[in-house]
Formats: C-alpha cells, structure tokens, sequence
C-alpha cells in the first residue's frame, strides 16, 4: 500500500514536470520572435536582394559588391531568374517596376509591356476566333503573344538609373545559361507539368526546354546555351539586338511562318513609359502602384474601403476581420473589371477610383452577409506565374520589379536559336467593343501583374510584391495589413494564413457583366475551424486549400537603424540575401 502510494505521488510529480516542460518547450520553438514565423528577416547594412530563386539572389548580391547599384542588381537577377525559373519569366514576357532614386529623392514608375500586332485589326481578330469556334483568345495561339517589353524595360532602367555596364550585368545568368545550374524543387515540379504540352507547339520548345523529351527533375543540371547568345548579343548590341537586329528578323519570319501577326515593324515601334505611379494614404502610410493596363489600383481600391474599419481590434484571421476584407475586395474587383485599361486608349477615373468618398459609399454596401449581387460604382467609360523581385543599395536606391509570362512557360512558342517562350498575355483583351480593353491594334492588354512600394514621412519604407494572377491585389493588401494592422514584421507577415478569393468579373468579361454570386473563398489548411463556419454562417462559400496564394518577396528599409530587412517566400525556393 505504501509502495502504491509513492509510485502514484512519484508519477504525479513526473507528468507535471513533463507537462510544465512542455509549455516551457511551447514557449521556446523559437528562441525569439514570433512562434507563427519560419525563420527571422534577414537584416543588412550595405544591400539586400530578395528574389525566386537562391542562385538569382546571389547573382544580384554580386553585382552590389561589384559596385553595381540596387537598378544594376534587378536587372542581373531578372535574366537570372528568366533563365532558372521560365516557369514564371523570360524575356518573352513583361516587366513593371518601381524605383526609389536616393539621388533626386523621386519615386519612378516603368510600364515595360508590350502591344498587340498593329497588322491584326479587330475584325480580323473575330474572324479568326470565328473559325476556330473560340469565344475568347486562347491561351496557347499565336494570337495571344504581344510584343516582349522585358528587355526593352532593363535597358530604359539602365539608361535612366544603370552605374556598371550592362555586359557586367548579364554577365551571371550568361555564364548560367551556358554552363547549366542544378533546377530547384518547386520550379522543376511546374516545369514538368508543362514540357508535355507545350512540346507539342511549333518551333523550338522541346529541344529548348526539355531533357529527352521531359522537364527536368529536382536538382538536374540544365543549360540554355540559346538563351545564353541571346544574353550575349544583348550585352554586345544594347536593346536593339532585340527590337531592330536579327533577334526582331527571326520573330518576324518565324511569325509569317505559322501565322502570326506580329511583324518586325511593331518591334521596331515598341517602348516603355515612365509613368506617374498611382497612391493613396493607408493609416499613414503612403501606397504606390502603377495604374492604366495594370491591376495595382485595385489594392489602393481595397485599402481605402479597409480604412474604415478597426481591423486590429477585430483579430488576425477572424471571421469578421476576413469578412471584411473578402468584401472589400468584391467591391474592388468589379471596377478592376471594367475600367482598369491601357492609359493610351481609355482614361482611368482614378480621381473617383482612389477618392475616400467613393471608398466611404462602396463601404456602405458591406453589412454581416457575403455580397452576392454587385456592380462597379463607376460607370464605364485568371491564373498566372509570374516572378517578383526586389533590391536595395548601399546609397538607399530600391527597386521592386515584377516580370512575367502569364501562364507558365507562356504559349511555349519559341523561335529556334533563342531560347526563350513568348508571352499570352494577349489572352487578357476583352472581346466586347464596348469595353475600354477591349483589343485593339497597338494596345496593351490589361496585366495582372504589380510591383508595390510604400512611403512613411516622405522616406522609402518597404518595396514589396507577390506573383499569382487575379491574387496579386490579395495577396498586397493582406501583407500590407498584417504588417501595418497587426504589427507583424516583414517576414512573418509573408508567413501567415494566406485566403484567396475568385468568382469576380474579369477585364475579359463583356462590360455589363456584373458579380452574380458570392464567389468561392480558399484559405489555407491552418485555419481555426470555427472561422471557417462562422464564414458560412455569412453566407461566404469556404473550401480549404486547392487554390495558389502566391510567392512573395520584400525588403524594408530602417532608416534610423541603418539597415535593410529582407524577406522571401517560405513555401517555395525563394532567398533573402544581404551584405
């Protein structure tokens, strides 16, 4: 009995050591900050490079210490990532960026897409869909490439900002390109859903692109000796290699072969625009996007409906914090539906769009029940892969840069001895002759793709981006709350529950088309349960998972520390990277 007694006292003090243990081990995951984060911000005083790609991070981190500046390093871990993720990129594809230049203490804006064939009319449009029974451009057909304005985007930025030159520059991915580079998880996973298919397209693609007929696998050394003499005539020859010498030659007769319609002239014709960025004030911070064919409006959009409401007090990830920010973003979405177009053809009421009266009468509309019935406010005048990177300087130059081919490996049309695909992002014209994208010759379609960066007080405080289609102004607006609303840094704020939203109307929908339901909400799988129902209960419709939230990137400048604070993507292969 007495043995009984101590054996039973004996276990009583063991599990309570064991369970005090444990709360203590709870407690100390981490050995600082928070619990929810997957590893600290990288923190630097002299640069910092946050991109895809571990090998395109170094890459830009050798051209800072190679006394290239933060616009010289963008460029370099752009080819870089052109070339190591063309999953996401290429010089097929189109570029924005935004700069912050410490020397005039201006923030620049760079749209770098490019056009439709001014050779295909819209006439002649309908009657090729007309033939082949479609009711939208498709994605995989020659009419859906425009004009690449990549590379012509890294030569304007070089001209305008650039210190080293641009042979320095490529110098990275050349040496890459032609020597080969071990393919990393994530990238190698999407390369070999795509090879199959896109093998198939006329041209160069297979032998470009594959190995034996197959993407490669994770960790395969693979090269692009093609893209690498494309790297080299650039480097040689400036940006007219690709617009007026013999890369524009081989698009123009590879074109006229299959039945394209872009010609050299509208290569020889194409140009970036340094364009005013868009803005508005968040809770004291300054927002900068880039407007016209570009979707970044609707982010400044959603915060300004956000304004008004006490997020912080509501809770992260709350049902009614995410209420709030599903609904704004439906008000958002269905003026990004119909007004958001090419500045050069339609004039953007940004004046109504971005005024905190017209966000205080959209709030009007957002009550306890999901919005299942909306229109735009304004009466009118999408999966993707996609890279965003960002850099920062030793002088305080940043750069947030976002370059993409829309779907994947874009259309897999590649003109043999370049190596790379061309973009679809003409897929994203609307067909209703009404509608202000509507395509036209010589325009821009409507991109998904934005590159974001943030003032406080009159300084740069944070270059930002997420790559993911219509997720894009989702995924900026959440990132930008959890870090502003919830104190999160800038690292755990790329780490934490991400939700999705789709079933809005799109740029491509006719313009009087109108959101009709309450849309499909995703979060991800670490998600309270009871939110989830408490969701429902708002007549919200709420699957776990089975959507893309993304791949994000950031750095964050201190200004009274000195120092850069960088952050990447934790689900995928991204680098943060200092010095």
């Amino acid at each position: 009995m007495i043995f009984r007694k101590q054996l039973l006292s004996f276990l009583f003090i063991v599990s309570s050591f064991s369970l005090f243990n444990l709360t203590a081990f709870a407690q100390i995951d981490r050995e600082a900050g928070p619990l929810n984060v997957t590893r600290s911000e990288v923190i630097a005083a002299n640069g910092m490079v946050a991109t895809s790609h571990p090998l395109a991070t170094q890459i830009g981190l050798d051209i800072l210490k190679q006394g290239g500046n933060a616009i010289d390093a963008a460029i370099a871990a752009n080819a870089a990532t052109g070339l190591m993720e063309p999953t996401g990129n290429g010089i097929g594809g189109d570029l924005f960026a935004i700069i912050w230049h410490e020397e005039s203490g201006q923030l620049y804006a760079l749209n770098a897409s490019g056009r439709s064939p001014m050779g295909l009319s819209y006439d002649e449009l309908m009657a090729e869909l007309d033939e082949v029974g479609a009711e939208s451009i498709p994605s995989y057909s020659l009419l859906s490439v425009s004009v690449p304005g990549a590379v012509d985007g890294w030569f304007e930025l070089h001209e305008r900002f650039g210190s080293i030159p641009m042979s320095d520059i490529l110098a990275g991915a050349t040496h890459y390109a032609e020597e080969g580079f071990p393919v990393t998880e994530a990238i190698s996973a999407g390369w070999r859903r795509s090879a199959p298919f896109l093998k198939e397209q006329p041209g160069a693609f297979e032998e470009t692109f594959t190995i034996d007929g197959e993407g490669p696998g994770k960790g395969e050394i693979f090269k692009n000796p093609d893209l690498g003499n494309t790297f080299r005539l650039l480097a040689e020859q400036g940006r007219d290699a690709f617009y007026r010498g013999e890369i524009a030659e081989k698009i123009d007769a590879y074109m006229r072969e299959h039945g394209g319609y872009l010609r050299y002239e509208d290569f020889d014709k194409h140009h970036s625009d340094w364009v005013e960025p868009v803005t508005t004030n968040y809770r004291g911070y300054d927002v900068y996007q880039v407007g016209g064919n570009v979707q970044g409006t609707a982010v400044l959009q959603m915060l300004n409906i956000l304004e008004g409401f006490d997020l912080a007090s509501k809770g992260f990830a709350s049902a009614e914090t995410l209420h709030l920010l599903i609904e704004a973003k439906k008000l958002a979405f269905e003026d990004r539906a119909k007004l958001y177009a090419d500045a050069d053809f339609h004039e953007v009421p940004y004046d109504v769009l971005l005024s905190k009266e017209y966000a205080a009468e959209r709030r009007k509309l957002i009550g306890e029940r999901a919005l299942a019935d909306l229109s735009s406010g304004v009466e009118a005048l999408e999966d993707g892969d996609t890279i965003f990177l960002t850099t920062a300087d030793k002088d305080g130059n940043m750069v947030s840069l976002i370059q993409s081919n829309f779907r994947g490996m874009g259309t897999g049309f590649v003109v043999p001895g370049t190596g790379f695909s061309f973009q679809n992002r003409g897929e994203l014209f609307s067909l209703d002759p009404n509608h202000p994208n509507v395509y036209e010759p010589g325009k821009r379609p409507f991109h998904t793709i934005i590159p974001g960066f943030v003032m406080k007080d009159g300084k740069p405080f944070f270059a930002y981006g997420n790559m993911g289609g219509a997720y894009q102004p989702i995924g900026h607006v959440s990132l930008l709350t959890n870090i502003i609303d919830f104190g999160m840094n800038i690292q755990q704020a790329g780490d934490a529950l991400r939700w999705d939203h789709s079933g809005s109307t799109e740029p491509t929908d006719n313009v009087t088309d109108n959101l009709t339901g309450p849309g499909q909400v995703s979060i991800e799988s670490s998600i309270d349960y009871q939110v989830v129902k408490d969701l429902r209960a708002r007549g919200h419709r709420v699957q776990i998972g089975d959507s893309f939230f993304g791949r994000y990137q950031g750095i964050m400048r201190d200004h009274e520390k000195g120092v850069y604070f960088g952050a990447s993507e934790s689900r995928v292969d991204g680098q943060a990277a200092g010095y």
